[in-house]
């Protein structure tokens, strides 16, 4: 057996050989030889009698050795059937399964072993399929199973499937395994260690739809569990944003310009020439896309750009969909903490196509999307280059995504989404004129709405265009009165803590930058302030101070500083 092994592993390249099982098992019985050789040496004739004495040799010692010998030779027989190796040291393409001995306390540790080097090497294509398939099965069962697999060397031999792209389904169970073995920050970096980010992204732009939708999903699963942001950045400089817009895109625009196209009535040509110059913009951002698709399946595709964009439109409308929704998570994942990709997604017409899917969509890919902006415009409120870039008031795509948050927060019955919205308008405060008051208008609607999460989300936005730092804070603070925003502030002073503190906040923005606001007065926002909870405020400093600042104003706007004196002892 280890004759066989030897020509096997002579005959064979040494970059395809799997061999974590052969140095374990080797490790084993070279032991046990070893030990055996040592008895024997004990039973030499030629040592004298006090050695024999001193070196005493039983039958137990023979029955133990014996039975470590035979415990090596399962487990050489295992590996060779393993190795599906004949006695030529040939290599055969049968899959055998069993328990070797080294692995009694641990059969999912033989089982990967197997799989493992089926999958490595394995002249059959079926076999591999379907041992990257077990693998996949083998990690969805535990992280233990998970960690095994990437310890014993799981991953290499996935990557080099899904790379190699002979199979369809070979790639779908290869990128199926790596994303269920993706689950911590070890398994993402074994990937990335093993140039596991530009050959996905090859594999996205290259294959089929059914191979993208899993491919995404990896991309979204590595992105997740990517704590330092490296991983994010690796897949930003390797271009994938641009690959999952493209996608995001296909069939995203064709619909309004074929209707435009068909249109042929006098009527119509006089409204399309009114809206001429607010809708120059979308054939050029088409043609854009346009050229990115035909990039992607002319330039990046082996199968040829005609037939790789026949295959795509003949491909149903469910897998479609399921592709634009884990493209959409993708793009989501990778903005999350990451400037540098959220600039990205901004460069590459990504917000004008995520806004247009949460017009078309009320479903998981309207929610992605919706994340996905969410992500980029908490990355633009920390960074005021991008916000300048991304989100300026001229902007047809900034316009876009504000239009359908809006929609969202006033019209969708999903108060996750309307949080998202919420969160979104409200790291956009800076952006907004004062013009535009359909935003605080939204914002104060929200504040008597009964889930009360998001009630105190709409008050946290709304706490942002009135803080002082605003440029327009006063001006902001007069549109908050104007749409009757005092009175459900004052209703949130009795829900929960949190919606509590951030009215509290609102209300002493508001009476810092509007003091004379008769509104004010009339909602006695003075008597609310001075009744504020004490032992809350205290958990506040900063709560505590604002409502110090603000009840000077108020008293100076009604020139009582006796009440003001009364007030602040109070606090």
């Amino acid at each position: 057996m280890l004759r066989s092994l030897v020509r096997f592993t002579t005959n064979s390249s040494s970059s395809l050989i799997y061999d974590r099982p052969i140095r374990r098992i080797s490790f084993d019985v070279s032991r046990n030889l070893l030990r055996a050789h040592t008895l024997i040496r004990k039973c030499r004739r030629r040592i004298n009698i006090l050695r024999r004495i001193v070196n005493l040799v039983t039958a137990a010692d023979f029955r133990k050795v014996l039975s470590l010998l035979e415990a090596s030779a399962a487990d050489l027989r295992w590996l060779i059937s393993v190795f599906h190796v004949d006695d030529d040291g040939n290599n055969r393409d049968d899959v055998v399964l069993s328990l070797p001995p080294i692995a009694s306390n641990d059969p999912i540790l033989a089982w990967v072993w197997s799989y493992t080097a089926t999958l490595q090497m394995g002249s059959s294509l079926s076999g591999q399929v379907e041992a990257a398939h077990e693998i996949g099965v083998l990690a969805q069962d535990n992280d233990r199973n998970k960690k095994m697999i990437v310890e014993e060397g799981g991953v290499p031999p996935l990557l080099r499937l899904l790379k190699e792209g002979t199979s369809v389904e070979g790639q779908i169970a290869a990128a199926v395994a790596l994303n269920n073995v993706c689950n911590d920050r070890e398994s993402v970096t074994t990937i990335v260690d093993n140039s596991g980010v530009p050959l996905i992204v090859q594999v996205l732009s290259n294959s089929s739809m059914r191979v993208q939708i899993k491919v995404s999903e990896l991309i979204a699963k590595m992105a997740e569990f990517d704590d330092d942001g490296f991983v994010k950045e690796e897949f930003g400089r390797q271009n994938v944003i641009c690959h999952l817009v493209t996608l995001l895109s296909f069939e995203t625009f064709e619909d309004e310009f074929e209707v435009k196209k068909k249109v042929g009535s006098i009527h119509s040509i006089v409204e399309m020439n009114k809206e001429k110059s607010r809708e120059s913009l979308k054939p050029r951002l088409y043609s854009s896309f346009s050229s990115l698709s035909s990039w992607s399946s002319e330039g990046g595709s082996s199968k040829g750009g005609g037939k790789a964009r026949k295959e795509r439109e003949n491909e149903s409308s469910e897998v479609k969909k399921e592709l634009k929704i884990t493209c959409a998570k993708a793009i989501w994942m990778l903005a999350k903490n990451s400037v540098s990709n959220s600039s990205r997604i901004t460069e590459t017409k990504g917000l004008l196509c995520l806004a247009k899917l949460i017009e078309k969509h009320k479903d998981d890919l309207q929610k992605n999307c919706i994340m996905a902006i969410m992500e980029i415009t908490c990355a633009a409120e920390s960074n005021p280059n991008l916000r300048r870039s991304a989100f300026k008031s001229n902007s047809p795509a900034a316009k876009a995504v504000v239009d359908q948050l809006i929609r969202v927060i006033t019209h969708s019955n999903d108060p996750i989404s309307q949080l998202c919205a919420l969160r979104s308008i409200g790291y956009l405060s800076r952006t907004f004129s004062a013009r535009d008051t359909r935003v605080i208008a939204s914002f104060v609607q929200q504040l008597s709405n009964p889930n009360q999460e998001v009630a105190t989300e709409a008050a946290i936005g709304l706490a942002k265009f009135v803080d002082p730092e605003n440029f327009l804070c006063q001006k902001h603070s007069k549109a908050i009165i104007e749409h009757n925003g005092v009175v459900p502030l004052l209703r949130l002073l009795r829900a929960s803590d949190k919606a509590l503190v951030h009215s509290l906040i609102v209300l002493c923005y508001l009476a810092i930058n509007v003091s004379d606001d008769e509104a004010l007065e009339q909602a006695r926002v003075l008597t609310a302030l001075e009744g504020a909870d004490r032992n809350l405020v205290a958990q506040h400093p900063q709560l505590k101070e604002l409502i110090g600042k603000a009840l000077y104003n108020l008293d100076l706007y009604r020139g009582d500083g006796h009440s003001f004196r009364q007030s602040s002892m109070r606090i």
